[in-house]
């Protein structure tokens, strides 16, 4: 009888010299790189390269900030004091911005709901329909937000209506995408168990779909009021009431201490905004999750109880082979899975919306349907939801929306359109390609002084990084801080030290790209999986051979998909930022405005599309080769 050995044969000894017995250690062969690999590199390296390119053309250099600290120096003594409004018609100010921005968001909700339904694939499995949805969405994402303020001047005239309209529009280019990808990525599980019970497919929408992507539905329509705020500064300079109106007046009249006064108040405004707005999405998630983790017993262990009961009698065993499945259970399997995704509130609700009833209770006596108990989380829920309610119609009263405007609006809408077709240059064809060249050489720049300073502020926001939750909240505030100042401020702040032209729109761009920038970059490398990261820290690597060798490098495409999109939105941004003097096409789109050549506006919105969308069909590309 033999004896098997399961271990495995020892290895033979090596020779000790590289004699023709020796063994020698494997080659190490690095990956080849594919065609895809190399365009995407190739495209990042040309981007690199055009903005020190771009640099040096603006000739942005320590020279010339050197030569405008005078310029600084006199700046700040013509804005101090501040000279604040007084306090009633700064609380009337702030409520019309409040007011119009409010309206806005939620005009780009209901407007990106039916739109992001239909451009998603799980809920419009037609092509045309989903192309034609998103056609909208980027449409409405490329054209600037004063463009369409220019528009809704034109149709509603003066007054509210015009901000709420403007940014309401440009909003679902954001909020429309984000939600159709939010609505791509539930669960299909939920939706598949209503179908089975017969459900129809507004039935599935409603009850599955919608309330799986509530959390980041809400979520972006918070990220998005923020966004709103900001930009509010900018529609003021086209008429739109409020405090980039008192701010456009004062900075038309030279009046600093009065324009630096009503910036602060702007500033200030929107880092509360967006801190509380973070709060809420914080608190929601929370809340959310803890409620999609209820306790389920397992089947067996109900079953076995309900045997053991006096009068029980044992469930129906299916027979061998057997794998229909009643009505009665489809519906059992839907509630349940409803009730787990969604709620046991909104579960019973999808029950009766179907037409299904309770199941009757052992031994032949209804089940009494309880309520949910008012404890302190529905409590504090519905108060959220009450002070919503009442915040949303306060701001339609206050922005002065009514059916009267939007009907007066609507009789005008067709001729309004008529007025910006067709497209002209109004002899001046050539100085608009010149400063469209110009706002490119901006964007650029700008991209590569954020990426410059948003990199090393990320890095040291990151708590997974730096070790320490103190020195990671200091500089998450320096970038929340940054990011609450409108671009449209810095380039005001900026013209006046460096003068007219692009080198201030350029420097404008670059300080307000750290923060949105240095919050992605902390976010990315927050994110990377830490089992690499803890594994060198065994072997005993230091705190700077764990960034590059593990944390950077898992983290670099998410970077690499942010510095893109970066891109994108500085190149729209410096369109606007024309509109105080910083240079580019936006300087033109405002003049034409003035002068009433729409069909000059309409030909500045189409060569900025162009442009708009070669950098986002770049940057979907780059982004799908490294993911």
């Amino acid at each position: 009888m033999s004896v098997v050995d399961h271990h495995p044969p020892a290895a033979p000894p090596a020779a000790p010299g590289p004699g023709p017995g020796a063994t020698r250690p494997p080659r190490r062969t690095l990956a080849r790189p594919t065609a895809a690999g190399l365009g995407a590199a190739t495209a990042l390296l040309l981007c690199v390269i055009g903005g020190v390119w771009a640099f040096i053309a603006l000739r942005i250099n320590i020279a010339t900030l050197t030569d405008s600290a005078d310029n600084a120096v006199d700046f700040l003594s013509r804005t101090l004091p501040l000279d604040f409004p007084p306090a009633g018609d700064l609380f009337s100010l702030i409520w019309q911005t409040l007011a119009i921005v409010v309206s806005a968001t939620v005009l780009s909700v209901v407007l990106s709901v039916p739109l992001a339904l239909l451009a998603a694939r799980n809920t419009t499995p037609g092509t045309g329909a989903r192309l034609a949805s998103r056609g909208v969405i980027v449409l409405c994402r490329a054209i600037p937000e004063v463009v369409f303020a220019i528009a809704a001047f034109r149709v509603f005239g003066l007054g509210g209506m015009t901000g709420v309209v403007a940014l309401g529009v440009h909003s679902v280019g954001m909020v429309g995408k984000l939600y159709a990808d939010a609505v791509e990525q539930t669960d299909e599980g939920p939706r598949t168990a209503l179908r089975a019970t017969g459900a129809g497919r507004l039935q599935q929408i409603t009850s599955a779909v919608l309330p799986q992507a509530l959390p980041s539905l809400v979520a972006t329509a918070l990220h998005r009021l923020d966004i709103n705020l900001r930009a509010s500064a900018v529609l003021g300079f086209v008429g739109v009431n409020g405090l980039g109106y008192a701010l456009s007046t004062a900075i038309t009249t030279l009046d600093y201490q009065r324009a630096m006064a009503i910036a602060l108040v702007l500033l200030l405004l929107c880092f509360v905004a967006e801190s509380i707005s973070g709060a809420i999405r914080r608190t929601l998630l929370q809340e959310v999750t803890a409620a999609r983790r209820p306790r389920r017993r397992r089947p067996e262990r109900q079953d076995a109880r309900r045997d053991q009961r006096p009068g029980g009698t044992a469930p129906a065993r299916p027979t061998s082979g057997a794998t229909a499945t009643t009505t009665a259970d489809a519906r059992s399997i839907a509630t349940a899975d409803a009730k787990r995704i969604t709620g046991t509130a909104a579960a019973d609700g999808t029950a009766a919306a179907m037409g299904t009833q309770a199941p009757a209770a052992r031994g032949g006596t209804a089940v009494r349907r309880s309520l949910p108990r008012w404890d302190a989380r529905r409590i504090r829920r519905t108060t959220w939801l009450v002070l919503t309610v009442a915040l949303v119609v306060a701001s339609a009263v206050r922005s002065g929306l009514s059916w009267h405007t939007l009907r007066r609006g609507a009789e005008s809408f067709l001729p309004t359109v008529g007025d910006f077709l067709p497209p002209g240059t109004g002899g001046i064809g050539d100085q608009l390609w010149a400063d469209l060249w110009v706002t490119l050489q901006i964007a650029l720049a700008g991209t590569l002084i954020g990426l410059v300073l948003a990199l090393p502020l990320g890095t040291l926001a990151a708590r997974n990084v730096v070790g320490s939750p103190r020195v990671a909240r200091f500089f998450r505030t320096v970038i929340l801080l940054v990011r609450a100042i409108p671009e449209l401020v810095l380039a005001i702040v900026f013209v006046v030290v460096t003068g007219l032209g692009a080198v201030s729109g350029a420097l404008a761009l670059g300080v307000g790209s750290v923060g949105l920038l240095g919050k992605l970059v902390a976010d990315s490398l927050e994110e990377t999986d830490p089992g690499p990261a803890r594994a060198l820290v065994a072997t005993g690597a230091r705190r700077h051979q764990v960034f590059f060798g593990s944390v950077l490098p898992r983290a670099w495409p998410a970077v690499v998909g942010h510095l893109l999109y970066q891109l994108d939105v500085n190149l729209r941004s410096a369109t606007l930022l024309g509109i105080v003097g910083a240079g580019g096409i936006g300087y033109d789109l405002l003049n034409a405005a003035r002068v009433l050549q729409f069909p000059v506006v309409t030909t500045i919105v189409l060569m900025v599309l162009a442009l708009v969308l070669l950098i986002e069909g770049l940057a979907v590309w780059v982004r799908k080769v490294y993911a």
